[in-house]
C-alpha cells in the first residue's frame, strides 16, 4: 500500500460544522502521570510511568462517526486506503457461518481478509452503515484519518494528549473511571465479553461497535476513550516497531485473556496504510 495524493478539497467546514468535531472540548493541559508499570506487555513500551506535560488543546468528545466521515467523502471525493486496495480485515465472528474461506492472519486467525470490506461496507459486500450513522467509522487507515482531520481543520492528537484526555483528570488509574473494570457490576465500555474469540455474550450491550455516545463520559467529557475502537494518534510507535503509528484505547475485540489493552496507559501500533474493522480515530486541535 502506498500513500495517495491529498484529495482535492472543496468547501472546508468550520470546526463546528460536524457534530463530533463541533463537540471539541477545551482541555487545560498540565503535567500528568503517563504510562504504567504493570508490564503485562513489555514490548508495548507502556512504562515506566513518568510525568509528562501537555499544553492546552482541544479534543473531540466522540470518535468520528460514520455520518461525519460520509460528509467528508461527499465533499472531497476522497477514496480510503481500503477502498483503493479492495479489501480490509474483518473479525470472523461478525461474518456469516457460511462465509467462504479467505486468508487469515497467521497469529490471529480470527482476522479475515474480506474483499470489498471498507468503511461503507464494514463486513464486506451486502453490509452498510445506513443503520449505524452514530457508530465510529472503521476500516480507516492513519492516512485516511489524517486526511479527514486536515479537511475538518484539526489534527490527530499526540499520544500524550490522547492519554491525558482519556484519563479525564484521574491519576494512575487503569480506566477513565478508576481501577475496577465493572464497578458495582456496571459495564462502562464496549469490550469482548465471554470466551475470546468464539463466544461474545454481549453482556455490555454490544457485539461489534457501539454508538460513540453509548457509555457515560469521563471527567473531561470524552465518551468511549477506552473500548469500542482503537484510535489513531499522530505519533510514531518507536524503535521496536519502526514505521508504525500509535493506536490507543483498545476496542470491542479486547479481552483480558489475550489483549488487556483497554486501559488508559495501553498502546499498540500499526502501519499507516493498515485498516481493520476495529480501528477508528478522534480529532484534536490546537487552542484558537
Amino acid at each position: 500500500m502506498v500513500e495517495s495524493p491529498a484529495p482535492v478539497e472543496h468547501r472546508r467546514p468550520s470546526v463546528g460544522d460536524v457534530t463530533g468535531i463541533g463537540s471539541l472540548l477545551e482541555l487545560p493541559g498540565g503535567t500528568f502521570w503517563m504510562g504504567a508499570d504493570e508490564e503485562r506487555y513489555p514490548d508495548d513500551g507502556e512504562g515506566p510511568a513518568r510525568p509528562v506535560h501537555v499544553d492546552r488543546f482541544r479534543m473531540a468528545a466522540y470518535a468520528v462517526r460514520n455520518d461525519e466521515f460520509a460528509r467528508f467523502t461527499a465533499a472531497t471525493g476522497y477514496v480510503t486506503t481500503a477502498e483503493r486496495e479492495g479489501w480490509s480485515f474483518v473479525f470472523g465472528g461478525l461474518l456469516p457461518e457460511d462465509f467462504p474461506p479467505t486468508r487469515a492472519v497467521v497469529q490471529a486467525p480470527w482476522w479475515r481478509q474480506v474483499l470489498g470490506a471498507n468503511w461503507r461496507q464494514p463486513e464486506g459486500p451486502g453490509t452498510a452503515v445506513d443503520d449505524r450513522p452514530d457508530h465510529p467509522v472503521v476500516h480507516v487507515s492513519w492516512i485516511d484519518a489524517r486526511a479527514f482531520c486536515r479537511w475538518a481543520g484539526g489534527r490527530l492528537p499526540s499520544e500524550a494528549e490522547w492519554e491525558y484526555a482519556a484519563r479525564g483528570g484521574r491519576e494512575r488509574c487503569r480506566y477513565p473511571w478508576g481501577d475496577e473494570l465493572t464497578p458495582g457490576g456496571e459495564h462502562l465500555m464496549n469490550v469482548f465479553q465471554g470466551r475470546f474469540p468464539t463466544e461474545n455474550t454481549g453482556a455490555d450491550g454490544f457485539v461489534g461497535t457501539a454508538p460513540v455516545h453509548a457509555f457515560p463520559p469521563n471527567g473531561f467529557g470524552l465518551h468511549n476513550a477506552t473500548g469500542n475502537v482503537w484510535e489513531w494518534t499522530a505519533d510514531r510507535f518507536g524503535p521496536s516497531r519502526p514505521g508504525q503509528r500509535v493506536t490507543r484505547g483498545g476496542s470491542y475485540l479486547c479481552h483480558e485473556s489475550y489483549c488487556w489493552r483497554y486501559r488508559c496507559a495501553a498502546r499498540s501500533g500499526n502501519t499507516p496504510d493498515s485498516s481493520a474493522g476495529n480501528i477508528g480515530f478522534r480529532m484534536a486541535a490546537d487552542r484558537p
